[in-house]
């Protein structure tokens, strides 16, 4: 969805206009309040994520899938740890060294990657989703993305054999090394 900065504008005021008579998301089903927050932080593909009869068919930017992707692994590698036992602590710290020790989501860059932590925010924070990182999109002060990048290609592959069960330690390993830069 693209609107020009006049149609933010009128989107906006009309949200303004809805607030002020007291006409909330129970009485017409849509949220002014998450409207503004999308509109502000030029999230609007969270329009179509909420309101399905909004979808345009445009398919989701790709920093958004690229962030629900990392969400997505980062879900799966912190439920995995939390489920080891202390040997399979121990012997994850030891083989995916320092990555191993506690992996939790770093967040991304404040100031390169911006665009990424905005949109898990909105997701976080306005959609209800991957509510485990509620309170804890942070700036890592150091840039995230390719690392993360390296991380999925390894991830994708063994996502699709999950199926109900965790990440084994070997996978968690092998996820947390290949954050590593190759040139390391």
């Amino acid at each position: 969805m693209n609107l020009s900065a006049s149609e933010k504008l009128i989107l906006t005021m009309l949200c303004d206009i809805t607030e002020k008579l007291g006409i909330d998301e129970n009485t017409d089903g849509i949220d002014p309040k998450f409207i503004k927050a999308a509109l502000y932080n030029d999230n609007l593909w969270g329009i179509k994520w909420r309101y399905q009869g909004f979808s345009d068919g445009e398919p989701n930017p790709p920093k958004v899938s690229d962030v629900t992707n990392y969400l997505d692994m980062w879900s799966f590698i912190e439920e995995a740890h939390e489920k080891l036992d202390e040997n399979g602590r121990a012997e994850l710290v030891s083989s995916a060294a320092p990555f191993g020790n506690n992996p939790q989501f770093p967040g991304f860059d404040g100031n390169n990657e911006c665009d990424y932590s905005s949109i898990a925010s909105f997701m976080v924070d306005h959609l209800d989703r991957f509510t485990r990182f509620k309170g804890r999109i942070n700036n890592s002060h150091m840039p995230t993305i390719d690392g993360y990048d390296r991380m999925y290609k390894v991830f994708e592959p063994i996502r699709k054999t999950l199926d109900m069960r965790s990440l084994s330690t070997s996978e968690l390993a092998a996820i947390l090394n290949a954050r590593r830069h190759p040139e390391a």
